[in-house]
């Protein structure tokens, strides 16, 4: 288990049937260690400082405004609500362009301004670059949608709101099985974290699924341009169902209409990094190549239940569109530290781990009802969603829920 302090250890007896809701219809963080939890508590007059570390610029910019966006927004529900302890929520947010340099850059800005909880970042090799440093500074990191199972481990300050890939992966791997598809290819990035991750997940439940992965290609970077060659080997190899776990800046443009334009005209499946897609795709292109584009998803927006409608509906008025998983798993992990911050009665960074870190609290979230396993990572299911066109534009829609692995 991740370790506990004698405070968290009598916190958690008084919690085993603790309920914690992820949502709502000046530097205080580092600082709170040191004042001590009981002065914390009652000081009301300063704010409660979180971090933020997204890619709001360069490829993947997209993420960084979901991750942005649903933050702020549940900030300033937090905050009308009176806030946590009676002390308002303020948001100090980082760019880190999508680039594990300049995360760790914007980590140790905010380390330096004094912040000892981060929601970030939004991918897996970006996150990974600032995990150790997490742990050596003593910082709470709950990463929105970090899936690489490496991401979290057992006993430190590192935590996320997401699944991780070796679920993700397998998920997919079940739908193939499920579908009726014996045999599959994929084409994925060797040199990626994130597209690596779930080539090794799906690959591996594949095999315990009894499905025979009879061509895998792969790139050597996320700068390819070109795939026309990797789905042709699908042509030539037969197969009706491609897992190709990108992000939406290489599928939009590129993977999908090449693949059609290749000849391939199966089933290609993704990832959460689908998400947004539609946005990117090349003016022109013929968006009927979207049809049979499956992923796996944090959750589905058009999903009825009252803790996610309420939460679309917020977006919406504030911010004009449909709210990404980005954004749901940001807003979530700003009030995972809102319930985690009330259960300890203090804003301390070692306190707020120590309640992160107790698996007995269930958090109703957006993107489900869940509590975290001995790593920090949520047990929870995932959402699989498909593209559908008619030809002139892109839209989604939910195929299946699923809430847990087949046997």
């Amino acid at each position: 288990m991740k370790r506990k302090s004698l405070f968290s250890l009598l916190l958690a007896l008084c919690m085993m049937l603790s309920l914690a809701a992820c949502g709502g219809s000046s530097d205080t963080s580092k600082a709170d260690s040191a004042s001590g939890d009981t002065a914390a508590a009652g000081a009301s007059d300063e704010k409660i400082v979180i971090g933020v570390i997204s890619p709001n610029t360069g490829a993947l910019a997209a993420y960084g405004n979901g991750v942005v966006t649903g933050a702020d927004l549940a900030v300033e529900q937090i905050n009308a609500a009176g806030g946590i302890l009676g002390r308002q929520v303020e948001l100090i947010k980082t760019d880190d362009q999508s680039d594990p340099t300049e995360c760790l850059n914007a980590f140790n800005s905010l380390v330096a301004q004094g912040v000892g909880m981060i929601v970030g970042s939004a991918t897996s090799g970006c996150t990974s670059a600032i995990t150790d440093a997490a742990n050596e500074e003593e910082i709470c990191l709950l990463s929105p949608t970090a899936t690489a199972d490496s991401i979290t481990t057992e006993d430190d300050y590192v935590f996320r709101a997401c699944y991780a890939d070796s679920f993700q992966g397998a998920i997919a791997a079940a739908y193939a099985k499920q579908a009726g598809f014996d045999k599959v290819g994929v084409v994925y990035c060797a040199a990626d974290v994130y597209s690596k991750g779930l080539y090794d997940s799906f690959s591996s439940a594949c095999g315990k699924y009894g499905i025979e992965v009879v061509d895998a290609q792969s790139t050597a970077s996320l700068d390819v341009q070109d795939y026309t060659n990797q789905f042709a080997s699908m042509v030539k190899a037969g197969v009706d169902f491609v897992y190709a776990p990108f992000y939406y800046d290489v599928i939009g443009p590129y993977v999908v209409p090449q693949a059609r334009a290749a000849g391939y005209s199966g089933v290609i499946m993704g990832a959460d990094g689908y998400d947004t897609t539609p946005d990117y795709v090349v003016d022109g292109a013929d968006l009927s190549a979207f049809n049979k584009v499956y992923w796996t998803n944090h959750y589905d927006p058009t999903d009825s239940s009252e803790k996610v409608s309420s939460f679309v509906k917020a977006y919406e008025d504030k911010y004009g569109s449909v709210p990404s998983a980005f954004a749901a798993t940001a807003y979530d992990c700003v009030y995972m530290y809102k319930a985690a911050i009330e259960a300890a009665g203090s804003a301390s960074p070692a306190a707020v781990r120590d309640a992160l870190a107790d698996t007995s609290t269930v958090y109703e979230c957006v993107t489900g009802t869940f509590s975290l396993d001995e790593s920090g990572t949520p047990v929870k299911g995932a959402a699989i969603i498909a593209f559908e066109s008619d030809g002139s534009s892109v839209t989604s829609k939910l195929l299946d829920v699923v809430s847990k692995l087949p046997e």
